[in-house]
């Protein structure tokens, strides 16, 4: 009977779709997806599809089915889930598993029925919604239970997300559309108004990855990218140093500061001093960016801390709320 009811908890990301079932990581991949242009049919996905980025004919399109953390494109989401479930849970052939998929704080119904439609097409037998702050505090263990204050920021790549939880609900929060992108979209300006040269993407994201930070660190480090001169078009190398990733970045780095800002002014004031003593939470993949619990601590004068689990507490999380359903139904998304 273990193989008919199949537990899963779901992190639908923009940048990468993680799955956790029982205590292991089941599946981790891009959120990316290669499409034939006339016929919209999937042809890749996940690193597949990712590896064919800037590298097919115009009759394959390679697209990111969610943009800042909601579905552009209800149908290859659906496509992808459809094929990530029946991977998964293959030997249960007649009775779909039980899910709970996360979705962003504050996305409009329309938006949450989407998912709640999408993962029940892609052949789920009962399908749930959580936001992905609320996840991401039950997949890091946070004391949400208690009337006291607990918050947490999630550095996701298409969208940041800064809630104060408390009673197995979110009391104060705010959602911006931009995350980990935004950085990758900042190198590559600053590269072109700096060198003249012309990068994609994936280059910025690797300069990131590799040298990038969110505040000036004692080794400096560099990297040689190759981009495109933008006055003759030819190919042309560069290289970026730590220094110049840090000034490039910091404008969206702001950014974030901002809207956790803005959710410590709204959070009621007998709930503060209890963030002042545990410290504000950090997880998604922009959680990992070298310095930046230093740099939000400094900037909100509030200590912040990277968890254990930054990547991947959102998916465990979602599979803890199943079990916690009857606690949390009150606080979660209506569908």
């Amino acid at each position: 009977m273990a193989l008919l009811s199949r537990e899963l908890g779901i992190d639908l990301g923009t940048m990468y779709i993680r799955v956790v079932e029982g205590s292991r990581l089941a599946y981790e991949e891009p959120n990316v997806a290669a499409i034939v242009v006339d016929e919209q049919k999937l042809v890749a996905w996940g690193k597949e599809a990712q590896d064919m980025y800037g590298k097919v004919p115009p009759s394959i399109e390679v697209t990111r089915p969610l943009q800042n953390g909601v579905i552009a494109d209800y149908e290859i989401t659906e496509k992808i889930l459809s094929n990530l479930i029946r991977k998964l849970t293959r030997p249960a052939r007649f009775f779909g598993p039980k899910v709970m998929i996360t979705v962003p704080y504050g996305v409009t119904s329309v938006e949450s029925r989407a998912v709640h439609e999408a993962v029940l097409q892609a052949g789920s037998g009962e399908a749930y919604l959580i936001q992905q702050p609320l996840a991401a505090a039950i997949g890091v263990d946070l004391p949400i239970g208690t009337p006291s204050g607990n918050m947490i920021v999630c550095l996701g790549g298409g969208a940041t997300q800064a809630a104060v939880l408390a009673m197995y609900g979110i009391v104060a929060a705010e959602t911006m559309r931009a995350g980990g992108m935004s950085l990758d979209e900042a190198i590559v300006t600053y590269v072109r108004k700096k060198y003249g040269l012309i990068i994609g993407q994936l280059t910025a994201e690797q300069v990131k990855l590799k040298i990038g930070a969110a505040i000036p660190q004692e080794e400096e480090q560099s990297i040689e990218i190759q981009g495109q001169d933008q006055v003759n078009g030819l190919p042309r190398p560069a290289t970026i140093t730590t220094g110049e990733a840090v000034e490039a970045m910091s404008e969206p780095l702001h950014d974030i500061v901002e809207v956790t800002r803005r959710v410590l002014e709204k959070t009621p004031p007998e709930l503060i001093s209890d963030i002042i003593d545990r410290g504000i939470a950090l997880t998604g993949g922009g959680a990992l960016l070298p310095g930046m619990d230093k740099f939000m601590t400094k900037e909100l004068g509030v200590p912040a801390y990277l968890v254990d689990n930054p990547t991947t507490c959102v998916a465990e999380g979602a599979l803890k709320g199943l079990k916690m359903y009857a606690l949390l139904r009150r606080n979660l998304p209506p569908v």
